[in-house]
């Protein structure tokens, strides 16, 4: 028997109908893609409603998941933390099986060492060795695929057939659905979602106070790279008019980095109408903090970005000016549910997906400071 027979047959006790009892996750690494894995952890909850799901993510992001209802417990690992030693710490866990939404080969490499009986993953170069069940990739699968200098500038030049096409399922949320499907789960699709409790809620109503009755966000940063940012002087615009609105105040949002933004921000609106119902949280706010004031909001104005996840996800509706990426692929909430709103400019070489833009940023500056207010305004109306 050779090591890939070897492999196939640890498994092979566990057809897809049995019952188990401990099920590791391997998660993902980066705050909005956790969010878009919540659908299929649904689904697997709903699977083996008895098994205890233990979730396995970057420290970084595991306060996502306090109190999911999805998740047992979340097993954490720090940066530079080697695979082996973290498989040895789970080992003990036993697991009957592990699912892993990641595609590195690092992640299937991470619950072999665990032990898991059944390993369940998408089959890619290097890893395939080390799964029991190495799915192939899903027919609707579309990759994030940058766009090179020269063929940016041949679609500006002639853009006729530029834009890309996106079958129906291509949005990330199925590629995780499809490795609970592959384990007999269903891959129906689902609003994500994330959970605030009441007292959290509560500490966030008290630190904004009752200075507004309607809460607005805006989240002007983007981790990612410039391309995914609207122009701050249009987020100044609009949270200048928006700050004229009855009743509204402004939430700040953003991470330690944007810090030179949320400023920005917040002394030109002061200076046009002394707001007392503004606050600047950037930087200020834990990972459940975030999510508990992102609960308290309206609607969020936020670029294509993790927080744009977890406020859609903690039910806040959001508007997005989308530029380099694409709502088809990692856009918010459910796909083509339309509950949020998203803005898109006409430029023929968008999505590029590239983190910065190597000409004149036309996809992100099509989009007008009016047509922003008045899709903030228009979903406000549909609160």
């Amino acid at each position: 028997m050779n090591a890939s027979e070897n492999l196939q047959a640890n498994g092979a006790g566990l057809s897809n109908n049995t019952a188990l009892s401990r099920i590791l996750v391997r998660g993902v690494n980066w705050l909005g893609d956790a969010v878009m894995t919540t659908p299929a952890l649904r689904r697997l909850r709903e699977l083996h409603p008895e098994a205890r799901v233990t979730l396995l993510m970057p420290e970084k992001i595991a306060d996502l998941f306090a109190g999911h209802p999805d998740v047992d417990e979340v097993a954490t690992f720090s940066a530079g933390e080697s695979p082996w030693r973290i498989g040895r710490r789970l080992r003990p866990g036993r697991f009957d099986l592990a699912v892993v939404f990641p595609n590195s080969p690092r992640s299937a490499l991470e619950v072999w060492f665990a032990g898991a009986r059944r390993r369940v993953g998408y089959a890619r170069s290097w890893r395939s060795f080390f799964l029991t069940d190495a799915i192939p990739a899903r027919a609707d699968e579309r990759p994030m695929r940058k766009r090179c200098v020269g063929e940016i500038r041949r679609l500006i030049s002639s853009p006729a057939g530029g834009a890309m096409a996106f079958p129906e399922k291509a949005h990330h949320i199925h590629q995780y659905l499809q490795l609970i499907q592959a384990i007999d789960g269903s891959a129906e699709a689902c609003e994500p979602r994330l959970y605030v409790t009441d007292g959290e809620r509560a500490a966030a109503g008290a630190r904004l106070g009752s200075r507004a009755t309607t809460w607005i966000g805006l989240n002007a940063g983007a981790e990612y790279g410039p391309a995914k940012r609207w122009p701050i002087d249009r987020f100044i615009a609009v949270a200048k008019r928006l700050a004229e609105e009855p009743g509204c105040g402004l939430i700040l949002f953003g991470g330690k980095a944007d810090g030179v933004l949320t400023s920005e921000i917040e002394q030109a609106v002061q200076k046009a109408h002394s707001l007392s119902a503004l606050v600047n949280v950037a930087g200020k706010t834990s990972l459940r903090e975030l999510c508990a004031l992102m609960s308290l909001c309206r609607v969020v104005l936020t670029n294509d970005t993790g927080p744009m996840h977890v406020a859609a996800a903690v039910g806040a509706k959001v508007v997005v000016p989308f530029g380099s990426t694409s709502p088809e692929l990692t856009g918010p909430g459910l796909p083509g549910a339309g509950r949020h709103a998203f803005l898109r400019g006409s430029a023929p070489c968008s999505p590029c997906f590239l983190r910065e833009c190597p000409i004149d940023f036309r996809c992100m500056g099509a989009i007008g400071e009016d047509s922003v207010v008045g899709a903030v305004l228009e979903t406000l109306r549909r609160t």
